[in-house]
């Protein structure tokens, strides 16, 4: 009985003690999850900022990308800043003396963001910038995308001035893309995105770019980084070299809007216009228009580039290839007939778009009038036997291949091929009027502008140079593709049958009162490309030629692709009124200006001592600085931008006040600081001449809105 009774004080001293060790087991396992969840959920933010702040790495800073310059000096493209604004809440200066500053400063912050941004009211933004500060976020957003002015602005503001340390304020910057002069030759100064890019921007990728430099960053919370100020690991970026191109921003608008007038009168589909340079194939201007599904036009593709079959146009090659080879001679007679149709050589029916004047004409004159059956009949008298010798000279006329513009995107021309049969003769005959061959319209242009030439075929191009900070690095100058593309006989006789177009043929009627003479061809084209068929009524309608004919100074090339079955789609309906209002315009403003000022004496207006310059006063004082200049500070302390104003002695710096909604005076400043002043205010900018602000068409002080527009004169 003893010992049963000891076995049971055994058992109940083991159960004991068990259960003593699993409640402990299980305090503890309570005590390890409830600390878990503690510093997951409640201290998870500041452990995981800590494990951040251990974190560093070296990463790239972006350069600025270079500006893209017309050959006037106006901007076609350049970078703006835009800035994304943080505040660390957790930087030191906030949180000292139990975050005294902060408290301090909460209300005018509040106040002077409401005023900035007005999306918020002031106890909205006390209340946003209170919660950040009680949850100590290492990477608060407060406002992304502002602009420089706003910017500026900021920086003024209570707490932030006294720096990122004290206010734990940061801003990152990155640069944004603007076309200032929005869609004159946009598709051709190009687009520059991260994952996408045409046109100059494309091109000159590499240079413009500049190069990428190097920092040492530290990460913060949300995996956020903030740089770590060690010279050692730091290496400056290169900012990107400015490319300065041919285009003339005049001349671009003239063709723009010339081209643009037509096709929204006849709701074309697309079109594309180009002026270039005689003597040195520079292109001057070069417009291209697509329809958008709304009706409005935009610079969508670069037509230019692209190749179509050419109609009529190309009846300059064929001329030019049968005179080199001696077959005929402008004065020989071509049978036509009375039907506006006729069989050539029983290999192809021919048909003209219009009835020729009269059923036996000269080789002039089947040029002049666009005669189909004139131009296949004088090929096939030419090639008929060695059809093959055709191609031959379209490739001494450089039509087999790309111009080599210095611009990417142009497609290669597409030529049949010549066979010792029916075939070959059928596609040589189709060629000879602008069919079973395709070339793009800077490559039509290229030829005839070497006609205008005498003969000289220029390689066109739209960079005159690269600069560096305003430095010329390379300069490209005029190349010649071919010395001679034919004698100089053969040149004479294809100028004169291009002046007869204009004289006697199928331009006479838009040409005859011009005050200059001019020299070019007419051409229609049905279209067939895929999405049309030659009987769905679409046609391309064409002009080319150079002006003024006895002195020629420009080639242009006007091409537009109608809509099905429109009224006007004959090239001298449509391309070649286009052509006349740009060679108006063009001589009036260039050519015969150029003409009366060589009669002008020389102005020797004295030049004065007196100076005025405008811009913001950090980079005014770091100027006059590195020139060792002198200068008097009038009391700018509260400004970023300043007068700099003298005669003849030290400069002195006067306080220029800006806000959004006056006007501020813009004479003396340069170019880059009006458009940044300008933009930054919400107003479009249309910028004539080049140096310095000379005048405005808002005047200083006039009360201003968003999406007005301002006019600039440099000088």
């Amino acid at each position: 009985m003893k010992k049963g009774q000891e076995t049971v004080e055994v058992k109940r001293d083991i159960l004991w003690r068990v259960y003593l060790g699993f409640i402990a087991v299980a305090i503890v396992c309570v005590l390890i999850l409830g600390k878990a969840f503690y510093i997951q959920q409640v201290e998870g933010a500041h452990w995981r900022s800590m494990s951040d702040s251990l974190h560093q790495r070296i990463e790239e800073t972006e350069a600025e990308r270079g500006t893209i310059y017309s050959e006037d000096g106006q901007m076609l493209s350049t970078s703006m800043p835009q800035f994304d604004i943080y505040i660390d809440f957790a930087a030191d200066g906030l949180r000292e003396k139990s975050g005294v500053r902060f408290r301090n400063n909460l209300d005018s912050l509040s106040y002077c963001l409401s005023k900035l941004f007005k999306d918020k009211t002031q106890d909205e933004y006390k209340k946003l910038l209170d919660n950040g500060y009680k949850k100590k976020d290492r990477y608060f957003l407060l406002k992304r995308k502002i602009g420089f002015r706003e910017y500026q602005q900021l920086r003024s503001f209570p707490l932030v001035r006294l720096g990122k340390n004290k206010s734990g304020f940061i801003a990152e910057t990155r640069s944004i893309r603007l076309n200032p002069y929005q869609m004159l030759a946009f598709r051709t100064i190009g687009l520059a995105r991260d994952s996408f890019k045409v046109g100059l921007e494309m091109t000159y990728d590499s240079v413009l770019k500049g190069v990428t430099g190097k920092r040492l960053v530290r990460y913060i919370g949300g995996g956020v980084s903030v740089p770590v100020d060690e010279d050692e690991y730091q290496m400056e970026a290169e900012n990107g070299k400015d490319v300065v191109t041919t285009l003339d921003i005049h001349i671009q608008d003239i063709v723009e809007s010339s081209l643009m007038k037509m096709m929204s009168a006849n709701e074309a589909q697309h079109g594309c216009a180009m002026v270039m340079e005689v003597s040195t194939g520079k292109i001057k201007a070069i417009a291209n228009l697509g329809r958008r599904s709304d009706g409005t036009y935009w610079e969508d593709l670069n037509y230019a580039l692209r190749t179509t079959e050419p109609g009529s146009t190309i009846k300059l090659a064929t001329l030019l290839s049968a005179l080199s080879e001696g077959g005929v001679k402008l004065s020989d007679q071509v049978e036509i007939g009375t039907t506006g149709s006729a069989s050539v050589g029983g290999v192809r029916e021919v048909t003209d778009a219009e009835r020729a004047p009269k059923p036996v004409m000269t080789v002039k004159e089947c040029f002049a009038h666009s005669s189909n059956i004139g131009m296949g009949k004088i090929a096939y008298k030419t090639f008929a036997a060695n059809p093959a010798k055709f191609l031959r000279y379209l490739h001494q006329l450089r039509l087999d291949t790309v111009t080599g513009i210095d611009l990417l995107g142009e497609e290669r021309p597409r030529l049949p091929r010549m066979k010792r049969n029916n075939e070959g003769l059928h596609a040589m005959i189709t060629m000879s009027f602008g069919y079973a061959i395709q070339v793009s319209p800077l490559q039509t242009l290229t030829l005839y502008n070497a006609i205008a030439n005498n003969g000289r075929m220029m390689k066109p191009y739209l960079v005159n140079s690269i600069q560096n900070n305003g430095v010329v690095e390379k300069e490209y100058n005029p190349v010649t593709l071919v010395e001679n593309i034919c004698t100089p006989q053969v040149v004479k006789a294809a100028q004169e049958c291009m002046r007869a177009v204009t004289t006697e043929g199928t331009a006479k009627t838009l040409f005859l009162n011009s005050p200059y003479p001019v020299a070019g061809k007419t051409g229609t084209a049905h279209v067939a490309d895929g999405r049309y068929g030659y009987n769905d009524g679409v046609y391309q309608a064409s002009f080319a030629g150079y002006f003024p004919a006895d002195k020629p100074q420009y080639t242009c090339i006007v091409v537009i692709k109608t809509k099905p079955n429109a009224v006007a789609h004959f090239g001298g309906q449509l391309a070649a009124p286009v052509f006349k209002e740009i060679s108006d315009r063009l001589y009036t403003l260039y050519v015969k200006k150029s003409s009366d000022n060589l009669k002008v004496a020389v102005n020797t207006k004295p030049d004065s001592s007196g100076f005025r310059y405008t811009g913001m006063k950090e980079e005014m004082k770091q100027l006059l600085g590195s020139l060792g200049v002198r200068y008097a500070d009038t009391g700018t302390d509260n400004s970023d931008w300043v007068n700099v104003s003298g005669v003849n002695d030290r400069p002195m710096l006067a306080a220029l006040q800006v806000n959004n909604k006056q006007m501020p005076a813009l004479n003396g400043m340069g170019l880059k600081d009006a458009v940044y002043l300008c933009e930054n205010m919400g107003l479009k900018v249309n910028i004539r001449g080049k140096g310095r602000v000379a005048s405005q068409s808002l005047t200083a002080g006039q009360p201003v809105a968003k999406g007005q527009t301002i006019s600039i004169e440099l000088k």
